[in-house]
């Protein structure tokens, strides 16, 4: 599976509310293959979200300038991490879970 499979599909949760579009993949290290997996979804709701999803870094660095925290904050308020057992996506991905319950 590659990213661009994945980003820009619709999220829906395991009841099927909308939880808004994919704008990024967090993947970790899998301790007993060494292989990477794909763990979390960066779902935005809005378009601005999906714009600017993490370019500007706040989390990374929490201590620049204020003003520059607080747009970050004010741009990032819709968008939310997810687990991705816990998503389903439209139209599906192939090799992706596509149970979107908390199974």
């Amino acid at each position: 599976m590659r990213a661009g499979e994945v980003l820009g599909r619709i999220a829906y949760d395991g009841d099927g509310r909308r939880l808004g579009r994919v704008v990024d993949l967090v993947v970790r290290r899998d301790p007993a293959t060494g292989r990477l997996v794909l763990t979390d979804l960066l779902v935005a709701r809005r378009w601005y979200g999906r714009v600017a999803g993490r370019l500007i870094g706040t989390e990374h660095h929490p201590s620049g300038p204020w003003a520059i925290r607080m747009a970050a904050r004010l741009i990032n308020r819709g968008t939310h991490l997810f687990p991705v057992h816990r998503v389903r996506l439209v139209p599906p991905v192939p090799g992706l879970p596509d149970t979107g319950d908390d199974t």
